[in-house]
């Protein structure tokens, strides 16, 4: 089935509120690269590299659905690897759509809300203010730091970092999927005992031990891969067309 690009991409853009909100100033959300207009297999992947493009045209995918895009920070020119990567997409008509923080701070099909609801946690109030709102959620819990590291393992696949240095028995959780690992004093000023994110500095065992807060890195990716999965099967649902992950972790 055949399925017009721009109508998908209206339909995301007004789901995930791109134009509303704020991200890093090379972010990009919504589509970065368009194909001949025409959608008929969906592709979900958490980054935009040479492998994920070339595995997505292996596949026979015409629009890749990512959370980490093609532009991040000041211009780059389409040479060397760059030059590569964007001509393989064009040439072989991949559309590459992209969605960052709305991806991550969305209430139902967000990284962070799934993470969440993963682990049986209910009843979430905003947590992490950043950019002029809030990314994540804290959540009122009562389990231990065994048994939540025995449940990340389970769902993420991977055993987290854990920096042990927060309460045994815990109570207060916050969650910020990715990379916000360096803002772990911010966490604490929002009252969490405990704090799941992707990964973070070396100096923050340190830090984490001097705040008195426990902390788990799943892993930048590992926890990043539950909101692309989401947005594919609700564009899958929408406009009835197939669609599938590309996992290809990158082990951080």
């Amino acid at each position: 089935m055949f399925d017009s690009l721009s109508e998908i991409v209206r339909f995301a853009d007004k789901n995930l509120n791109t134009a509303g909100i704020k991200d890093y100033s090379g972010a990009k959300n919504g589509l970065q690269l368009e194909n001949d207009g025409q959608v008929t297999r969906i592709g979900a992947a958490v980054d935009s590299h040479i492998g994920v493009v070339e595995e997505a045209i292996n596949r026979g995918i015409d629009l890749l659905v990512v959370h980490h895009g093609l532009f991040w920070g000041e211009v780059t020119p389409f040479t060397g690897t760059n030059y590569r990567k964007i001509q393989l997409a064009i040439v072989h008509n991949l559309a590459i759509y992209s969605a960052h923080l709305p991806l991550d701070l969305h209430p139902k099909i967000g990284n962070n809300a799934l993470l969440a609801k993963a682990l049986g946690f209910k009843s979430g109030k905003p947590f992490f203010f950043d950019k002029e709102q809030y990314l994540g959620g804290k959540f009122e819990v009562r389990t231990d730091r065994d048994s939540l590291t025995k449940k990340l393992t389970e769902l993420l696949g991977v055993k987290p970092v854990v920096l042990p240095h927060g309460p045994e028995k815990i109570r207060k959780v916050g969650i910020v999927s990715g990379g916000a690992g360096g803002e772990l004093a911010r966490a604490v000023a929002e009252g969490v005992d405990t704090f799941i994110t992707g990964e973070g500095p070396n100096h923050t065992f340190g830090q984490a031990r001097e705040l008195g807060i426990n902390v788990f890195y799943g892993g930048h990716y590992a926890t990043e891969t539950f909101g692309v999965k989401a947005l594919a099967n609700l564009l899958s649902e929408r406009f009835q067309l197939p669609w599938q992950f590309i996992d290809i972790p990158t082990g951080l």
